[in-house]
Order: structure tokens, then C-alpha cells, then sequence
């Protein structure tokens, strides 16, 4: 890894991080870069759901074998114990491992290892996370095919080093939208996911849900349905879960979709039922506020802010002088790129929301929620 194609893509990764793309497009440039500085063939990055970690996007790059693999190895995530599951780098100080490293030079005690080494002839793996203090936000693997050199410490150390850039990038891509796009918002839809892992019965507006996912009804199942699938039916041996995200559709709104094993006459059966509903304001407010990379009191400001409460109602609610108060909301205006706080407002609510629904929206329902 030269020092100065480090740099070059270090410089490049901080203007795209800046430059307030989708969470796609940024996550395209990013893979793009990386290369620069560290050579691959096989490469994926993607978004996660902060409050549970789960990945809530297909990985952007691709490996030579295409979208199959991308999915068994989404599920291998949630069903097995193995080395580097994203959700266990989440937990370490550094985020970041080599899968080499991590199994003392015995990458074959890997299952995934072993299942990269005969899909698509993959021998080497780096795995990372990309987290800030509200949480993960987002995943990547970089790959080389077997017979190259491995990755080194050096190069595991600089993406360490481009964690909080990579990270701004992509939690800061997760809130751009194009608030001149209306669309209906679908009804609440329920699919059926068999042990096959496949769709075998949908409620009416299902279609619409699976397309705007991604997915196509009956044939492809969209990674966010793959995902909290494996999740529900986890590590066999381990405490059941019942598992939720929220995330962007393709075409822009906000919804949750979390699953829960199907009970029949004789007990739970090997189906899961997935729902697809519209995510209310208790559940994406917070994740809006926290990917503008907020501390905790400007957090705290900005839900007092978004409750209508005055400056000198802010200080007396959260036990602080109105020129904190003032401070903290020049802070959180800088951040967000507003300049009022109906600005801010109008940001968080109608490009978020209004625009997509036409639904009115109280901020009390997430100081509730």
C-alpha cells in the first residue's frame, strides 16, 4: 500500500463523505477509491440499522460469483457461530479484522472461508464495521482470490483509520433525499417465508412492498426479508430473537420490517412471517438526528426543539444556561445545514416524511415513543 495512493484515497473518501451523496452512490465511490489503496477482488459495503446492528442493504461492489453469494453469505451471518461475524467486530475496540489473523493462520475453520474458497475461489477476507458512538451504521468485506497475498496489518490499520470517515459517509447517505418525489405509501404487507427461504403466501399489497425492497415477488427475495428471516430463525442453540430494522426503500420512504417465527396446531413450524409496514416517527426520528452525528446533548436539544419548546424551556429542562442552550443549537445547525430551528424542523419532518405520505407528523410521539 503506497503512502501516497493512501492519501489520495483518504482525500477522496473525505470530499464524497462531505458531499451528501445516497448511501448507494457514496457506498460506489467508496469501493471505488478503496482500490486505490488497497487492491482487491472482491469488495462489498453496505448500510446497517444502528439501534440492532442488523444489515439492512445489500452490499455494494461484488464478488465474481454474483448476488448468490452475496446472500448465503448475509445468512451465514445470523445462523452460524463463526469467525468476524460483523456483529462481534461491533463489540471490539478496533472494528476491523483479518480473517487469517483471527484463526491463528487456519482460515479453513471458517465455514464462510470455506464456502467463499469454492463459490468464487475467494482466499482472503477483511472484514470491518463502521460504527459511531449511536451505533453501527454500516459493514464491508474486502477480497482477494486465492494465490494473492494476503492483507497485511498495515492495511487492516488504515481502514481503522477511515472508519469515522467511511462511516460519515454512509450515515450521512442514509438521510439524503429527493424531496421533490411523492409517492402512496403501500398498506402494511405480511409474506410467508418457507424453510427454502422462499415466499410461499402474501397479503394484497405485498408486491408492491417486496418490489420497493428491491426483491420480486415469488422468484427474488429482497436481502432486508433474507436478513431478518436468518435472524429470527438464528444459531440453533441460542435464545430466539425477534428481529427489526428500519431502513430506506428504493424509493425513499421509511419503513420497519421485522419477522417472528409461525405457530401451527402442533407448535412453531420452519415458516416466518415477515411485515413490511410504514416506520412511524418514534422509529426514524431518532435514527435522522444521530446520522447527522449529533452528541448527546445536542440530541437532547433537538427533541426539546422538536416538542416546540422555547430556549428558555430547553434550559430548564435539561438543567442548563440559555447560552448553552444557544450553543449547543449553533452546533447542531452547522451539522445539519440549517439555519433556523424551522428549518431544522422542516428538514427532519417534511423531507423525511411529509413528502412522502402527506401524513401529518407529532414530534410528541417520539419523546413518547
Amino acid at each position: 500500500m503506497k503512502t501516497y495512493h493512501a492519501e489520495s484515497a483518504r482525500a477522496g473518501l473525505q470530499s464524497a463523505a462531505e458531499a451528501g451523496l445516497s448511501w448507494v452512490d457514496f457506498c460506489e465511490v467508496a469501493v471505488e477509491l478503496l482500490g486505490k489503496a488497497i487492491p482487491y477482488d472482491g469488495i462489498g459495503m453496505g448500510p446497517a440499522d444502528p439501534a440492532t446492528s442488523l444489515l439492512s442493504g445489500a452490499p455494494v461492489g461484488g464478488l465474481s460469483s454474483g448476488g448468490d453469494h452475496e446472500v448465503s453469505v448475509l445468512q451465514h451471518e445470523y445462523s452460524a457461530e463463526d469467525f468476524n461475524r460483523y456483529s462481534d467486530l461491533a463489540q471490539r475496540e478496533v472494528g476491523v479484522s483479518i480473517l487469517a489473523e483471527a484463526t491463528g493462520g487456519r482460515p479453513e475453520l471458517s465455514a464462510r472461508y470455506r464456502s467463499m474458497r469454492s463459490d468464487c475461489g475467494m482466499g482472503h477476507e477483511m472484514r470491518g464495521t463502521l460504527r459511531s458512538k449511536a451505533g453501527m451504521w454500516g459493514y464491508y468485506g474486502i477480497y482477494r482470490n486465492v494465490g494473492r497475498t494476503g492483507f497485511s496489518p498495515g492495511e487492516a490499520q488504515f481502514m481503522h483509520r477511515l472508519e469515522p470517515i467511511l462511516t460519515a459517509g454512509l450515515r450521512r447517505g442514509l438521510i439524503a433525499t429527493d424531496v421533490g418525489r411523492r409517492q402512496r405509501r403501500p398498506d402494511t404487507a405480511v409474506v410467508i417465508v418457507n424453510a427454502a427461504d422462499q415466499i410461499i403466501s402474501a397479503t394484497e399489497s405485498a408486491e408492491e412492498r417486496i418490489a420497493d425492497l428491491g426483491g420480486q415477488m415469488w422468484s427474488r427475495v429482497p436481502h432486508p426479508v433474507t436478513i431478518v428471516v436468518s435472524a429470527a430463525r438464528g444459531i440453533p442453540g441460542r435464545p430466539p430473537q425477534l428481529p427489526r430494522m428500519r431502513l430506506r426503500t428504493l424509493s425513499g420512504q421509511w419503513v420497519t420490517v421485522h419477522a417472528a417465527p409461525v405457530r401451527g396446531p402442533s407448535g412453531v413450524t420452519s415458516d416466518i412471517a415477515v411485515t413490511i409496514e410504514a416506520a412511524g416517527p418514534a422509529a426514524i426520528i431518532p435514527l435522522i438526528v444521530a446520522a447527522y452525528g449529533l452528541t448527546e446533548r445536542e440530541r437532547a436539544v433537538v427533541q426539546q426543539v422538536l416538542a416546540g419548546a422555547s430556549t428558555a424551556e430547553i434550559a430548564q429542562q435539561l438543567h442548563m444556561s440559555p447560552y448553552t442552550v444557544q450553543d449547543h443549537l449553533k452546533a447542531v445547525f452547522s451539522k445539519s445545514g440549517v439555519s433556523s430551528r424551522r428549518e431544522l424542523q422542516s428538514r427532519i419532518f417534511f423531507e423525511h416524511y411529509l413528502t412522502r405520505d402527506g401524513n401529518e407528523l407529532d414530534a410528541n410521539s417520539w419523546l413518547a415513543g
